[in-house]
């Protein structure tokens, strides 16, 4: 069968059971957008408002439903805009495909109008890229841009299309399997190390289990619940991790980390045995890497051979799909008669009990005082019993999100972790909401971030998406303002924001509930009737404390045992 470009790359998502694709149209992409139109009832498109709004959808969708995200934009100022979101899911390791449309293949070269070289511009921030140049090589090369992506470490795959290809015709064959000489990832862990870790966990007098964003990616939160539970280990979650183990167990120490627990950041410190498992010690983990973990053998298991032993020296690594190597431990375990010292857990236990005393995310709120982000977030996880899709902006109220909405489940946080990118929130809700209309998604956001990205306001109107928007406004670039208070004698340089806007008249002129609360007696009841909005996008707009800080805080070039708590 014969098809132009176009209909082969349609074919190629349907191939790929694509349902929702995010994208803004222009002219390198026009013919691939009217194939898009003629066949709406098979692939669904979102039109966003800008490009980088259509990856962190394609993102969000992608983190909520670990299958890959997919966006498509025009060449050019199109390409270039979404560079921000395919860098975020390249440090993230969000499984996208991102179509980019490019000039006609004569005029490659010649800087004819809205060309750049997208493959060189995004060649250090993905995963891999493809130009292509021949219309018989489209479906092979979109079956190996999924395949790529969503294998492995997963993470973003461009493919650019010149606009001729997208015109040109040939036979449509779409291959069931793909193998690529050069890319065969580990998914199976050796044995050997497996039984080597074994022996280190059953020896450990102090240990602790270190996890990351490799759990939920690889969708090993229960096999996880399980190892731990059998062991009678601690266990910690990194920013990426959280809910790829029960956060109100009480084997869950917190989060660890630059904002993370007390006990949590102490037990890593004075552990005797780190088990790391798909996390890759950032460094708003490790804090000070000359500190990290003085006493501490290292397991490390990932996907990524190259994340194992590149920031932190470890004692046995295990390259492997999380997933299959924590089902590899827990067979082992399971085959031994012995068990981690019971006395030695008990008295371990024992010193980090008394660790939590200190309750380092205790707050107060003065119920005749301006209201504290932190209730805010806390009474939005009451209300929702825990049970939302939270996605958050990068910045305090990122933080505070991560300490108090205690998340159960994986896939449930969605936010930007390695890159920070402001302006995240609300298309990754976008793109959450898609993939699950009928679940309570909200975007907590600052009053900063949420400006990054603000006409995706629009998107939501346009596809009625009911996103609870949960503004903590302090009137600051908070988390900036918090290092310039701590770190430069209080010099708020251009940390201030003197000319917000109305938030609640912009919501409604978008067409949307807007809500303003000052008062903290007030919050429970505006998140309630946020919440009774089902078919609504709600815009609360929260005036929170100007200078309120996150703690607890680890200073930049501290150990993990030298945070600031008050």
């Amino acid at each position: 069968m014969e098809l132009t470009g176009a209909e082969i790359f349609v074919e190629c998502l349907k191939e790929e059971g694509v349902e929702t694709i995010f994208g803004y149209p222009g002219g390198a992409v026009l013919f691939l957008y009217d194939e898009l139109y003629k066949q709406q009832d098979k692939v669904n498109h979102i039109l966003v408002r800008h490009e980088q709004g259509a990856v962190h959808a394609a993102e969000g969708y992608a983190k909520a439903t670990n299958k890959p995200g997919v966006a498509l934009v025009t060449s050019g100022p199109g390409a270039t805009n979404a560079v921000t979101g395919i860098a975020d899911a390249y440090m993230d390791s969000v499984p996208l495909v991102v179509f980019t449309g490019q000039v006609p293949r004569h005029l490659i070269g010649n800087d004819a109008f809205q060309e750049v070289d997208i493959v060189g511009i995004t060649r250090p921030c993905v995963k891999h890229n493809f130009l292509v140049t021949d219309v018989k090589e489209l479906a092979t090369t979109i079956k190996k841009a999924f395949y790529i992506a969503s294998t492995g470490r997963p993470g973003p795959v461009l493919v650019d299309i010149p606009k001729d290809i997208t015109t040109a015709r040939c036979e449509f064959h779409y291959p069931a399997e793909i193998t690529m000489r050069s890319y065969n990832p580990t998914v199976k862990g050796n044995k050997r190390q497996v039984r080597r870790a074994l022996d280190l966990m059953l020896e450990a007098k102090k240990p602790v289990l270190y996890t990351g964003g490799g759990v939920v990616l690889s969708g090993a939160a229960h096999q996880l619940t399980e190892l731990t539970r059998e062991l009678g280990f601690p266990i910690t979650n990194t920013l990426m991790g959280l809910g790829g183990y029960p956060s109100m167990d009480p084997q869950f120490i917190g989060m660890l980390g630059m904002h993370g627990t007390y006990e949590a950041n102490n037990a890593m410190h004075h552990a005797d045995l780190v088990i790391a498992i798909g996390a890759r010690f950032d460094d708003r983990v490790t804090g000070n890497i000359e500190k990290f973990c003085p006493y501490a053998k290292i397991i490390h298991v990932d996907i990524d051979p190259a994340s194992i032993s590149k920031n932190v020296k470890v004692d046995v690594p295990i390259v492997g799909d999380v997933k299959n190597v924590i089902v590899d431990m827990l067979e082992e375990l399971r085959s031994r008669s012995e068990r981690p010292d019971a006395a030695a857990l008990a008295d371990w236990w024992k010193q980090i009990d008394e660790w939590r005393k200190a309750n380092c995310l205790k707050y107060n709120q003065d119920m005749n005082a301006s209201i504290k982000a932190q209730f805010v977030v806390e009474k939005w996880w009451e209300v929702t019993h825990g049970d939302a899709y939270i996605c958050s902006d990068v910045g305090q109220h990122q933080m505070w999100a991560a300490q108090y909405y205690k998340f159960s489940q994986p896939n449930r946080w969605i936010n930007s972790g390695g890159l920070g990118t402001m302006g995240f929130g609300l298309p990754a809700a976008m793109g959450v909401q898609m993939a699950f209309p009928e679940e309570t998604v909200a975007c907590i956001t600052g009053d900063g971030s949420i400006q990054m990205c603000i006409q995706e306001l629009g998107t939501c109107l346009q596809y009625h998406l009911p996103i609870k928007v949960i503004s903590l406004n302090n009137g600051y670039l908070g988390m900036v303002r918090q290092w310039q208070e701590f770190f430069y004698q209080k010099r708020y340089a251009m940390s201030y924001m003197e000319a917000l806007p109305d938030f609640v008249k912009l919501a409604e002129a978008y067409g949307h509930v807007g809500m303003r609360i000052e008062k903290p007696g007030d919050v429970e009841g505006a998140l309630k009737e946020a919440l009774a909005m089902k078919d609504r996008l709600v815009f609360m707009d929260f005036i929170t404390e100007r200078e309120n800080n996150v703690f607890p805080m680890v200073p930049a070039g501290a150990g993990q045992n030298e945070m600031i708590l008050v």
